[in-house]
């Protein structure tokens, strides 16, 4: 039998979830930086004072929306990393960079919110950072593996650059070579920096074969981050 207290709580979830469709219904046709929370009631029929409940403003909105698509794209990346159980680490890496793609694609406004140009006035609160983190984590956790059983390559780094990398390594890859950190924030940004040029038309009349290409540039991070193919 429902209680009173769960059947409130599922309407909560029911109207939070119609927001939340509403708000990334607007930020396809607008944009991020007009999203109006007064915008958002009217099309749901609700009065501003009623939405405020569930969301007392348009930044605790973008909030929400910001770990939605971070969770789904981690999701993505998890799901596809479990898939390829059993295959070498380097294969495993491009298959992650793979779903990466797959979901920006199949998630381009949501991709351009957590990607894209920063949102005015907006400022993104620690809640983020654990979903944003589980991409990241899913590849640190790849090298790690490899570094442990086979080792990586790895390329030295100039002296003048040794102690940003030792801190990088204790930071944001403990118990991995200073020359790892630095060669994961590079490889980080140039997956992204692919994905955001194929995304946004960059390589419009450049690259025309874009999964092959993908496919091929996401080997090449992995051999830069001291991965070896089979």
């Amino acid at each position: 039998m429902t209680t009173p207290q769960g059947a409130r709580a599922r309407a909560r979830m029911e109207v939070t979830t119609a927001i939340k469709d509403e708000a990334r219904r607007q930020l396809a046709a607008e944009g991020a930086a007009k999203l109006s929370l007064r915008a958002v009631a009217r099309e749901l029929g609700m009065v501003s004072s009623a939405l405020y409940r569930y969301f007392p403003s348009r930044d605790d909105l973008l909030t929400a929306l910001i770990i939605d698509a971070y969770d789904s794209l981690g999701e993505a990346a998890e799901t596809a990393h479990a898939a390829a159980a059993g295959a070498a680490p380097a294969q495993r890496w491009v298959v992650v960079c793979e779903a990466v793609r797959g979901w920006a694609l199949t998630h381009p406004h949501e991709y351009a919110l957590i990607y894209g140009s920063p949102v005015p006035g907006y400022s993104a609160p620690d809640t983020t950072i654990p979903p944003a983190a589980r991409v990241a984590l899913v590849l640190i956790g790849i090298l790690r593996e490899a570094f442990e059983r086979r080792g990586l390559a790895r390329t030295p780094v100039p002296a003048e650059l040794a102690p940003e990398a030792r801190r990088m390594a204790d930071e944001l890859v403990p118990g991995l070579p200073p020359e790892v950190a630095v060669a994961v924030a590079a490889a980080w940004a140039q997956l992204f920096g692919l994905v955001g040029f194929e995304l946004f038309g960059q390589f419009k009349g450049v690259v025309e074969e874009r999964e092959r290409f993908f496919r091929h540039a996401a080997a090449q991070l992995a051999h830069g981050v001291g991965l070896v193919f089979p």
